[in-house]
């Protein structure tokens, strides 16, 4: 990480709107931030102090979210679908994409008044065995066009290595590839045209794509690549052992949060040394919330380090002034003040 993603503690400095179990999925409608935890929707008003509103609740985990310009959103239900709330489709249940089920969608997007974007992670892991789908080398993500009032699912890509952010932004696609570490550009208008590289070989693993104001746009890098994780990833006899027989917390692989138990796996200087953890020491799990241009190139970036503690950030959204972001390693919702001014922020 250098140059515009030189590390810092910006992250750290944050304010904390809301505490609360697995935060993840930011959007706004209206004035509110509307966010899930866990299988549930809440809801942040402007005022300051207020606690968030639970608004909604559901029979399985809430994988990914979306806003229309009308208000509608779209819910991505693990092993259950895609559940629209509000808007002239309310109530519809997109429980099939093409020949498939729409089970554990990472993430969602409105076009159109009456379209979708859907991006599948993954046709073998849900979307919370993210962490199995990578060490597995699996590229089996696809992404989907639906129109809601016919039903009909266009694939404008398959093969993909885990598909897992969304945004329409000049007309085109774009598209987080997280094991691929970049950002894909898709022709809106064709199905399964080969994708343009808009960003590669990010530090991390990038997430969520969001909007941001002037053109803008922001991505959510939930966790860090490291030497070693990339190591054992080419070392399949040892991974396939890994993953068969040890605990999830134990397995060589990023993590939302680390540093929790003496038990991890200690990744060469991350150990600590007198009781002092060395901020600049690789690390399972980081902070890191990135500000794209108008070109979508890297023009800010906002850390925790390894010492930090606001790391595993998920998703990422423009409120009332504010970038507020969904830490879900440390299970809160946060927000920094924008400053159009600063450098790169062009």
């Amino acid at each position: 990480m250098d140059g515009v993603l030189r590390p810092n503690s910006r992250l750290d400095q944050a304010e904390v709107l809301a505490s609360v179990s697995d935060p993840d999925n930011l959007v706004s409608v209206g004035d509110d931030l509307i966010f899930s935890s866990e299988n549930a929707l809440h809801r942040l008003a402007p005022a300051a102090g207020q606690m968030p509103e639970r608004i909604h609740r559901f029979d399985a985990a809430v994988t990914a979210l979306a806003s229309s310009s009308g208000g509608a959103l779209a819910v991505g239900l693990s092993a259950t679908g895609i559940r629209i709330v509000g808007g002239p489709h309310d109530g519809l249940l997109l429980d099939r994409i093409g020949p498939s089920p729409s089970r554990g969608p990472t993430a969602l997007c409105f076009g159109e008044p009456d379209t979708l974007f859907v991006a599948i992670g993954s046709a073998h892991n849900e979307p919370q065995e993210w962490q199995r789908d990578l060490m597995e080398r699996r590229s089996s993500g696809s992404v989907w066009k639906v129109d809601l009032k016919s039903m009909a699912a266009t694939c404008m890509g398959e093969g993909l290595a885990f598909p897992n952010g969304l945004l329409v932004h000049d007309g085109a696609l774009v598209v987080s590839e997280s094991w691929s570490h970049r950002l894909l550009r898709f022709d809106i208008t064709k199905s399964k045209a080969r994708p343009q590289i808009v960003v590669d070989d990010l530090p991390g693993y990038p997430g969520r794509l969001t909007p941001g104001g002037d053109g803008r746009a922001w991505l959510a890098v939930f966790a860090p690549r490291s030497q070693l994780i990339e190591f054992v990833l080419r070392e399949r006899g040892y991974c396939g052992r890994m993953l068969e027989e040890l605990p999830r917390e134990l397995w060589i692989a990023p993590s939302l949060r680390s540093g929790l138990s003496f038990r991890e796996p200690m990744q060469g200087g991350a150990v600590r040394v007198h009781g002092i953890f060395k901020p600049w020491a690789p690390t399972r799990s980081y902070g890191l919330a990135v500000r794209l241009g108008r070109d979508l190139q890297p023009v800010q970036s906002f850390h925790s380090r390894a010492d930090g503690n606001r790391h595993g950030v998920v998703s990422i959204c423009e409120w009332q002034g504010v970038m507020a972001f969904a830490s879900r390693g440390d299970n809160l919702v946060g927000a920094l003040t924008l400053d159009d001014n600063a450098e790169g922020a062009r």
